[in-house]
C-alpha cells in the first residue's frame, strides 16, 4: 500500500481496534523467509510462510503519522484493569501469547493511539472527510466486518468508494467485505484496495490468528 500509494507517511484508521494494539504494527519487527522488516523492537513476530512474501516488499520503509481507531467499547490497556481484561481473552495454556501480549501492551503504553468510542459506520464518513491528503489514509480491520450484515457491508463499501473518489485512500482487510473468494473455513484472504481506482485485490491467505500466511500476489 505504501509503495503503490507513493506516500511518505500514513494516517491509520482501524475499524474495531479493541485496545488498539494493531495500530502499532510498525513498532513491531517481523521475520520472514526473505528477510526482516521493522526496526529494533521488543516484540518480534514470526510464523509459517507457505509461500514467501517477496523480498522487495521488505525493503519498503513506512512512516506512520497518526493512529486512530473506532470501537463500540474500546479497551484501555494503559490501565491495569484494561490489561487484565485483554489477558482474560487469551486461551489457557498458550504462554507464548501472554508474552506477546504483554510486550505489545508495554509498547502501546509509551505512546497510545487515539481510540474513539462509537459505531464506525456512523463516524467513519466524517473522519474521512477531514483527512489530510499530505498523508495516505489507510483504513483497515482484522475481524469486525465479520459481524456486519450484508446491508452494513454494502454501506461500508459505499463509504470507502465515495471517500476514495474525493482523494487518495487505502483499505486493508483480513476478510472480504462481501464474501470470501474461496469456500474455506480455516483462513481469510487479505483484501487490499487503493484509490484512485479502488480495485479490490487479494494478496495473501492467512489463518485466523496470523500463524501462517501464503503469499498470492505478484512481486512488485
Amino acid at each position: 500500500v505504501a509503495r503503490e500509494g507513493g506516500a511518505a507517511a500514513l494516517d491509520l484508521l482501524e475499524l474495531g481496534p479493541s485496545a488498539g494494539l494493531n495500530l502499532l504494527w510498525d513498532r513491531f519487527a517481523y521475520e520472514y523467509q526473505e528477510g526482516r522488516w521493522g526496526g529494533p523492537s521488543s516484540l518480534i513476530l514470526r510464523g509459517e510462510e507457505r509461500r514467501p512474501v517477496p523480498a522487495v516488499l521488505l525493503e519498503t520503509p513506512v512512516g506512520v503519522r497518526r493512529r486512530r481507531g473506532i470501537d463500540l467499547d474500546p479497551v484501555d490497556v494503559t490501565t491495569e484493569h484494561g490489561a487484565r481484561l485483554l489477558r482474560a481473552f487469551l486461551w489457557p495454556g498458550r504462554e507464548e501469547r501472554v508474552t506477546r501480549l504483554d510486550a505489545a501492551i508495554e509498547i502501546l503504553r509509551r505512546d497510545p493511539p487515539e481510540l474513539i468510542r462509537g459505531d464506525y459506520l456512523e463516524l467513519l464518513p466524517a473522519l474521512l472527510d477531514e483527512r489530510d491528503e499530505r498523508a495516505l489514509t489507510v483504513v483497515f480491520q482484522t475481524a469486525s466486518t465479520g459481524y456486519l450484515g450484508s446491508a452494513e457491508r454494502a454501506q461500508l463499501r459505499s463509504i470507502l468508494d465515495e471517500a476514495g473518489a474525493e482523494g487518495p485512500l487505502a483499505w486493508i482487510s483480513t476478510r472480504a467485505l462481501e464474501e470470501r473468494e474461496e469456500d474455506r473455513n480455516d483462513s481469510y484472504e487479505l483484501e487490499v484496495a487503493v484509490w484512485p481506482g479502488g480495485e479490490r485485490r487479494f494478496l495473501l491467505r492467512t489463518d485466523f490468528h496470523g500463524n501462517w500466511i501464503e503469499w498470492r500476489g505478484d512481486a512488485p
